[in-house]
């Protein structure tokens, strides 16, 4: 059966995370920092269209949209600014 294309809120809201606590697998990266994650999302409001943001401080180490969901699990881009370092953690 065809996977369903990722269900798109008006209402999207954004995620804060801390640097330090926040734990990812890197799907993509560019100049060793990571520009495509999967995470665990922790809560089940969060849903695709949601933005992340990771923070240290008041430092932004990754900015981007949750492209998609599945068994908790969310994937999320920043394509241009991430300062994640690409790290399985």
């Amino acid at each position: 059966m065809p996977e369903s294309p990722p269900k798109y809120d008006n209402n999207s809201k954004t995620i804060p995370f801390d640097a330090d606590a926040f734990q990812f697998e890197t799907i993509e990266q560019a100049n060793g920092n990571a520009t495509q994650i999967r995470f665990q999302t922790g809560a089940p409001d969060i849903k695709a269209g949601d933005v992340i943001v990771v923070l240290s401080g008041t430092d932004i180490y990754f900015h981007g949209m949750i492209s998609s969901i599945e068994d908790g699990m969310a994937i999320a881009s920043d394509p241009r600014g991430s300062l994640l370092p690409a790290t399985v953690q």
